[in-house]
């Protein structure tokens, strides 16, 4: 089963939000379920409510506790615009398969806040435009090139020229791609509303519960948990985050530490909109407001090595996160109220790998990589959701393990 990780250390800016209590129950014995999902984080908790709405038996565990693993450490810039530009993974992967999967990230977008609406979910959800500004690994003349890309893709997208990104947005930078379709929201509220759905629709929560073995066969899954009794299920859904477990296969991928501040309310010395901006550099920086007027803004990645140094470095991190921040907006105080680090893994394409597990059909994996992890659990959701029905997804391809 997984390796452990500590996933995040520092005080992310979510705590000073209350998220509702989700009650969880002591597993103290065998138990048989239709779908049995680990992990109660973002990922674990959309699979949750979508598997619930269609009317399956659930259970869901977690070694930790609801919301306690790399959820509260997001940033939650809620984007269709994935790490890779389309410009670049098109020609990584195929321009036909490209525009695809930025066309169903968009969808997914555009289908949780859908879905966040519908259910009344209070997690401060708020629409939000986004500016991609110039940097070291795209110049003015290869956004205008990625701008283009989106449109032929029938992505709407506008490049605005130093002028207007200066009047518009006081911004100095050679240029940028305005866009539009993504979303604000709370991660810790989202979560624990989501589960609170599937509760409401007599799902199971157990916590903490540790699975510790997991055999299969061609009519269920049994999942042997660390105090002793098991959960036999039809189908078993790993959502167990940047903690690999064993039976998945080792796909192109490398785990990355990030950093991230997060300001003092100041909502009038905000930048207009207000928009995600981020950078089209490595390591780019990326930021949003709060709310109430916070700015949080993150950085800084680098390749982990372990959990002591990753630690060790916030102190530096948020000092060089609030530099940056600060010449690109000297009005604003930088000075960080909360600063936290995490670490999250990313692919050389910047997609996810969601979908049975080679060779156990009953046991799928939602391994929600790169900066769009919310947006990847969404499709995640959508995607298992079909397949445990016995239906396929038109997309699932590709994001399948043996793409």
């Amino acid at each position: 089963m997984p390796r452990k990780l500590d996933l995040r250390t520092g005080r992310p800016v979510w705590s000073a939000y209350r998220a509702p209590a989700v009650p969880t129950d002591r597993l103290t014995r065998d138990v048989k379920t239709d779908v049995l999902i680990i992990g109660m984080g973002i990922s674990g908790a959309m699979t949750a409510e979508a598997l619930t709405a269609d009317g399956h038996q659930l259970i869901c565990i977690d070694r930790r506790g609801p919301l306690k693993g790399s959820t509260a450490a997001t940033t939650a810039l809620v984007q269709f615009e994935i790490d890779q530009p389309l410009s670049v993974l098109s020609e990584m992967i195929g321009r036909i398969k490209a525009q695809q999967a930025w066309r169903r990230s968009r969808l997914a977008v555009s289908n949780l806040a859908g879905r966040i609406e519908y259910l009344a979910i209070d997690c401060r959800l708020r629409r939000a435009p986004s500016l991609y500004l110039a940097g070291t690994l795209l110049g003015p003349s290869e956004l205008r090139e990625e701008a283009e890309a989106r449109r032929h893709a029938g992505i709407a997208a506008a490049y605005l020229t130093p002028q207007p990104l200066a009047q518009t947005f006081g911004i100095d930078r050679g240029g940028a791609i305005l866009s539009h379709g993504n979303i604000a929201l709370d991660p810790r509220k989202l979560t624990a509303g989501l589960l609170l759905k599937a509760l409401e629709r007599k799902a199971r929560l157990y916590a903490p519960a540790e699975a510790t073995a997991i055999e299969d066969n061609a009519d269920e899954v049994v999942v042997t948990t660390k105090d002793g009794p098991t959960i036999t299920a039809r189908h078993v859904v790993l959502a167990t985050g940047y903690e690999l477990v064993d039976i998945v296969p080792a796909a192109a991928h490398r785990i990355i530490s990030t950093w991230a501040i997060a300001t003092r309310p100041q909502p009038r010395k905000l930048w207009p909109g207000p928009s995600f901006i981020w950078e089209a550099s490595d390591p780019y920086l990326y930021m949003r407001s709060t709310a109430d007027g916070r700015v949080i803004c993150g950085g800084e990645d680098e390749d982990f090595v372990d959990e002591t140094r990753r630690d060790g470095l916030i102190a530096d991190k948020s000092a060089r996160i609030a530099d940056k921040l600060g010449r690109l907006f000297p009005r604003l105080d930088v000075r960080p109220e909360f600063a936290w680090t995490g670490s999250f893994g990313t692919t050389s394409t910047g997609l996810p790998y969601i979908g049975a597990v080679p060779r156990h059909p009953r046991i799928h994996a939602v391994m929600g990589y790169g900066g769009n992890g919310i947006t990847f659990s969404r499709i995640a959701s959508e995607i298992i959701s079909a397949s445990i029905k016995g239906m396929t997804d038109i997309d699932a391809e590709l994001f399948a393990f043996n793409r």
